[in-house]
């Protein structure tokens, strides 16, 4: 294997903590030197394109796109990620080969005009890009403005500081890796404010096949939550998946059982459909699939047309 390990990252400030987490994991299990490692910056659409919602630009794999390219052409030899923002379908020749051990999944509701969404005054405005989480919030209160919100995480928090709006919701786990946690007024329970697929959890991606790269991410994977992260992508790939379809998912492992629970809601809020599955961590794929057909026949396939 080459002298420099090579991590390609986006370049938002929690891309890099990310990356730089991914890269300490490695040092510590390897005993190396941080030389043996260089950080690649790579700018995608996802970054540039700011003034318009990731559903009418082309989905989340715009977050991914350019770096999945210079992975296959051997630019960089593996590639960091937030699990929510990952495709379920994967260009040919590459694997997601490792989890870093997930942070609280839960979103974080970061208010001006008020430290919980229950108290916000009626009409406020809360800003989100999340089809997700703008739902949510509609389920929640009917009566608020939900504007579109893009940028990274201190973007958005510019934004509130700037009055665009009077509160928005981030994922809690990004704040505390920023160490940005003094700014949450209030955490949104999971059972009432499901999280996205994949939230809180880093992946690592690589090229199928190769060996090297292979051995050096096994010593630091988490199998819980690559379990739970199975379970949780093979709902959403079951059920579209892009970033039109609102639906959260999440999954927990203790000892050798896996609880999934899952949620489909139309855009504004006012319909929804949940299940709760319990299994084998074993069949954590399965499970999820076996979910995603049960909330499928609850809601019926008319659902899904109407806002697809």
């Amino acid at each position: 294997m080459q002298t420099t390990l090579k991590i390609g990252t986006r370049g938002s400030p929690l891309a890099l903590a990310q990356a730089h987490e991914t890269r300490a994991r490695l040092m510590a299990a390897h005993g190396l030197q941080e030389a043996a490692f260089e950080v690649v910056v790579i700018s995608t659409s996802g970054d540039r394109i700011q003034d318009r919602p990731l559903s009418e630009a082309g989905g989340k794999g715009l977050f991914t796109k350019e770096i999945e390219e210079a992975l296959l052409a051997r630019r960089i030899d593996i590639a960091v990620h937030s699990s929510k923002d990952m495709p379920t379908l994967l260009p040919e020749g590459l694997e997601l080969s490792a989890f870093l051990p997930r942070e609280d999944a839960r979103d974080a509701f970061v208010g001006k005009a008020a430290k919980r969404i229950a108290d916000l005054p009626q009409g406020a405005k809360v800003g989100s890009s999340s089809l997700r989480r703008q739902a949510l919030i509609r389920r929640m209160r009917p009566d608020l403005d939900v504007v579109m919100f893009r940028g990274n995480v201190q973007t958005r928090l510019r934004k509130l500081d700037e009055g665009v709006a009077d509160g928005t919701i981030l994922a809690y786990a990004g704040l505390k890796r920023l160490g940005l946690e003094h700014v949450v007024t209030d955490l949104m329970p999971l059972d009432i404010f499901r999280p996205a697929p994949g939230q809180g959890a880093i992946c690592i991606e690589s090229r199928i096949g190769d060996r090297d790269v292979e051995k050096m991410l096994m010593a630091i994977h988490d199998v819980p939550t690559g379990q739970a992260l199975a379970c949780e992508r093979a709902f959403l790939a079951a059920l579209d998946g892009s970033c039109r379809t609102p639906i959260a998912g999440h999954a927990t492992i203790s000892g050798e059982t896996l609880s999934f629970a899952g949620l489909i809601i139309s855009p504004d809020g006012t319909t929804s459909h949940e299940v709760e599955l319990d299994g084998p961590a074993k069949d954590a794929a399965r499970i999820g699939a076996d979910a995603a057909r049960t909330v499928r026949t609850k809601a019926g396939e008319t659902f899904f047309d109407g806002w697809a």
